[in-house]
């Protein structure tokens, strides 16, 4: 039993990450019903009643050996945040883990609701201050995770963390089969968070041509971009993101160099790759925007959720 096993109560020490538009409350049912943790950004819910109606439908179907939790942006580009959190520290979860800003708040509240708190970091001193700030867990995002990845390979990371920090490990990236999974638990993580070899299930809500791109495309094909969110993403390099380029506009750069305008210029920039991401998972374009990691080398078919799971602990 990791820690992790301890924290969640559940069966096998993995969390389903959150994916933006991907992830939905069947894949988490599904996560649950196999002994693991699944967890939602709070932003694929578009006003708070969708939020609360898929809380209300996570608790019906809790089982024993599984968890759910959701994902929250702490940034100022999330104008929901604060909302968003009143409501998940009322209708409760079992966890939230936290993206991109300071988790203090966030941490305050949710403890007061019995909700443990995970916090996403890529380097050393930012794990640390979140662990001092109370954090229950850390989400280790090394530079082979998909989305937002960080610059440390997993073994470096996990070890770093391990001997400067106390609290649980979660390593996010890199595991895409049963034999990752045991690796990095040999590293010294107290679990892992997996998210793109989820994006090719039967339950995953996004097209068959975004779940086929996972099957057709490989580790070589994953690049880094800036036009999606201002901050590096991983993608898949479809002809479309060939031909618009992974730079940034000379125009953003120029902006960007302003600290008045720095903030707004990455609101917009958030603003309209979010808009384009979600039109690529959502229909068939030729203008597509397929976010994942370079896990999905061992992604050979679309699955039902149950088989993957399967696939990764047995």
């Amino acid at each position: 039993m990791s820690r992790l096993n301890q924290l969640l109560n559940i069966k096998y020490p993995i969390i389903q990450a959150p994916m933006f538009l991907v992830s939905n409350t069947a894949m988490v049912i599904e996560a649950m019903k196999g002994g693991i943790a699944g967890c939602i950004p709070a932003l694929n819910y578009r006003t708070l009643p969708e939020l609360k109606t898929a809380i209300h439908e996570l608790k019906a179907a809790k089982v024993e050996g599984g968890s759910f939790g959701f994902n929250l942006i702490v940034n100022k580009s999330n104008l929901k945040y604060k909302e968003q959190l009143r409501v998940l520290c009322e209708e409760g979860c079992d966890f939230i883990i936290t993206s991109l800003g300071s988790p203090e708040e966030t941490i305050k509240q949710a403890h007061q609701s019995g909700i443990k708190v995970f916090c996403d970091v890529t380097d050393l001193k930012f794990a640390k201050k979140v662990e001092a700030l109370g954090a229950d867990a850390i989400i280790a995002v090394n530079n082979e995770a998909g989305g937002h990845r960080g610059e440390i390979a997993p073994k470096d990371f996990i070890e770093l963390l391990k001997t400067n920090c106390n609290i649980p490990i979660i390593s996010a990236g890199g595991v895409g089969t049963k034999a990752d999974l045991d690796q990095m638990l040999a590293y010294g993580a107290d679990g892992v968070s997996i998210g793109s070899p989820f994006i090719a299930s039967v339950e995953a809500g996004v097209t068959d041509e975004y779940k086929q791109a996972c099957v057709d495309y490989g580790a070589d094909d994953i690049v880094m971009t800036q036009r999606i969110s201002g901050t590096p993403c991983t993608v898949i390099n479809t002809p479309y993101v060939q031909k618009i380029g992974t730079k940034e506009s000379w125009l953003e750069t120029v902006l960007n160099k302003n600290k008045k305008l720095k903030k707004w210029v990455k609101m917009i920039r958030f603003s309209i790759g979010m808009k384009a991401t979600e039109k690529a998972a959502k229909e068939a374009t030729y203008k597509t925007v397929w976010v994942a990691g370079p896990s999905i080398e061992h992604t050979t078919a679309i699955l039902p959720l149950k088989t993957i799971i399967h696939n990764l602990t047995v």
